[in-house]
């Protein structure tokens, strides 16, 4: 029997954030929502702030420029922001 390893390369398409929550839409159609507590930055931040994001890399990373705050879709996926 032959194991076939897959590589996980999780995506961002589109980020949007509420009161409460970070919630992160993948490439895959998939959603990930985590509370915006568990980042500080991004708890304090505005709704401006929040809304100013951009995709990093090969949009498996997230930044928002104004708060310098980056975090990386694997990360979130792995609970480990």
């Amino acid at each position: 029997m032959s194991t076939i390893a897959v590589e996980l390369h999780p995506q961002a398409h589109t980020i949007k954030c509420t009161d409460s929550d970070l919630i992160v839409e993948l490439l895959n159609g998939r959603t990930i929502s985590a509370p915006l507590v568990w980042f500080p930055l991004l708890s304090q931040a505005t709704p401006e702030q929040l809304a100013n994001w951009e995709l990093l890399g090969d949009d498996d990373g997230i930044h928002w420029p104004e708060i310098d705050e980056d975090l990386s879709v694997a990360g979130l996926l792995s609970g480990t922001h």
